[in-house]
């Protein structure tokens, strides 16, 4: 044990994390996008607390995710836009 970390009242070590129980999920629509070599899904989802568009980057088998909940879409989807727009206008740097 390192000497400034001290045992967990709840047992194990801290920072680990125990394995979640299930949750009562429901996909309602996911699709899939291939982009060089990453892989997106985009999955929207309702569980007993909302819906939620979760976004996961899988490249070489190593995933990372983000999850927005429906309340923000709209809010993401304005930001997306002004990004792709952003991305046509703006002239590439030369190398």
């Amino acid at each position: 044990m390192i000497s400034n970390e001290r045992p967990s009242p709840f047992g194990g070590r801290p920072y680990q994390s125990q394995p979640r129980p299930p949750s009562n999920e429901d996909t309602l629509k996911s699709e899939k996008v291939q982009i060089e070599r990453k892989t997106f899904v985009f999955t929207l989802k309702e569980n007993p607390r909302g819906r939620f568009l979760r976004i996961t980057e899988d490249v070489g088998g190593r995933r990372d995710t983000i999850i927005i909940p429906s309340t923000g879409l709209e809010d993401f989807k304005k930001l997306l836009e002004e990004m792709v727009k952003a991305a046509d206008e703006i002239p590439p740097k030369q190398a």
